[in-house]
């Protein structure tokens, strides 16, 4: 009797620790973004909209979450570290598709309505009249917000 209790409960805190290792963020790589619940780092508001979320993965490995490109740029602009740190992950949505693209390769066509009002949406290939995250970056921090 005895060792049936013990192998009951050695099997249950297998199965324990393997659902919790399950449970874990990743340590690279896009997260799951909770709609309509996760908020913008920067500004506060709710993630709603698929088509403009960013997301940027700091050197320490944690996932901050944007509800449009136009918030992760600011906030990268004020931390200790940027997108050409070593280890920094930056991400943001396909406007068309919704797949992640990196933020830093994607192309991004202006005059978009965005959710902060930005107006910039990113697409995987470039189009006539889109721009590198570099010039859609300069444009935005001269423009302030």
């Amino acid at each position: 009797m005895r060792r049936r209790r013990f192998l009951a409960a050695l099997l249950g805190s297998g199965v324990s620790v393997s659902l919790a290792a399950c449970s874990r963020e990743p340590e690279s790589g896009p997260v799951d973004i909770k709609w309509d619940r996760d908020t913008d780092a920067r500004c506060g508001m709710v993630i709603s909209d698929r088509r403009f979320a960013a997301q940027i993965r700091d050197p320490r490995r944690k996932v901050w979450k944007f509800d449009d490109i136009g918030c992760a740029v600011f906030w990268l602009a004020q931390q200790a570290f940027n997108e050409e740190t070593p280890q920094t992950e930056y991400w943001v949505a396909d406007h068309r598709t919704g797949a992640w693209l990196d933020a830093r390769q994607a192309h991004y066509l202006p005059g978009r309505k965005s959710p902060m009002g930005y107006h910039f949406a990113a697409v995987a290939a470039p189009e006539p009249g889109t721009l590198s995250y570099t010039e859609m970056k300069q444009r935005l921090l001269a423009r302030g917000k």
